[in-house]
């Protein structure tokens, strides 16, 4: 039993002990190559040139939530639409009606939203 899933899968082990080293030996020589002396310059704001007017962590609108809560649920759509397409065929029915009252509640959520004013800017 462990003899035969290890001649499965013994390359793609391989390979992930290699990129595991390969990585750590990365950090390894980024660590002890770089330089460690930073001065005032170095730490100046460079973005825009001038120094932030508050602090960074103020309040953020909730409709910035609400648009990036939307993006998730409409990019997992996608990513749930493209294996039903292409399985379609063999799924069957079950499969197809499914997949509709899934779509339907999305749907439902859209609209919610869309009610809601949660696409709107003013």
């Amino acid at each position: 039993m462990i003899y035969n899933f290890l001649t499965d899968y013994f390359s793609i082990i391989i390979f992930l002990f290699i990129a595991l080293f390969i990585s750590v030996g990365f950090i390894l020589a980024n660590y002890i190559a770089s330089p460690s002396n930073p001065d005032a310059e170095k730490l100046s704001a460079y973005e825009c040139g001038f120094e932030a007017f508050g602090d960074s962590r103020m309040e953020f609108d909730v409709r910035f939530y609400l648009v990036a809560i939307l993006f998730i649920i409409f990019d997992l759509e996608i990513a749930y639409l493209f294996p039903w397409a292409i399985s379609l065929g063999k799924i069957g029915l079950m499969g197809f009606w499914s997949m509709m009252i899934f779509l339907g509640i999305l749907t439902i959520g859209f609209i919610y939203e869309w009610k809601k004013g949660a696409l709107e800017w003013e």
